[in-house]
């Protein structure tokens, strides 16, 4: 079992975009164990508002205008395993065509942010070579946010 974060800091968010965006290898499948959105740029009540926040899973097309990350293995052994997913984050043009199946439909405050945190029975799966979006409306104003996402590297599916 390999646990893997990949996160984003102190980025300004003017636009809907997919905050994330996460490719399965096509050696294994992944399992979302977590994510969290939040922003630190407007504290006052008077800047207080909702975004929609969604969950897609099967586009074929990546979205762009953002940047790659690296994940970062949670294990601090020497020789800990790579990540083998591909992860972008802050695509302001958004993942399409293809399938695209909402697995979960949201809203947030931005003044409390948000997170996912699902019992592991309810933890969403991404199949092998499979994309799966994290995406956000566009906010009123600009706001600088932070952004998680803990993943797990499961293995291929067991073939009978």
């Amino acid at each position: 079992m390999a646990i893997f974060v990949a996160t984003f800091a102190a980025v300004a968010v003017t636009a809907a975009q997919d905050v994330f965006e996460i490719v399965a290898p096509a050696s294994s499948r992944l399992t979302i164990r977590e994510i969290r959105l939040g922003q630190y740029s407007d504290p006052g009540d008077a800047q207080a508002e909702m975004l929609s926040v969604q969950i897609i899973r099967g586009y074929t097309t990546s979205g762009s205008g953002g940047a790659s990350v690296t994940p970062v293995n949670l294990s601090p052994v020497s020789g800990a395993a790579a990540a083998t997913a591909t992860v972008e984050r802050n695509n302001t043009t958004v993942a399409q065509d293809g399938t695209g199946s909402v697995l979960l439909a949201d809203t947030f405050n931005v003044m409390g942010g948000w997170r996912y945190y699902p019992v592991p029975e309810e933890r969403i799966e991404v199949g092998v070579s499979q994309r799966l979006v994290v995406r956000i409306t566009a906010p009123a104003d600009a706001l600088t946010m932070n952004g998680t996402l803990v993943y797990e590297e499961i293995g291929k599916v067991p073939v009978s």
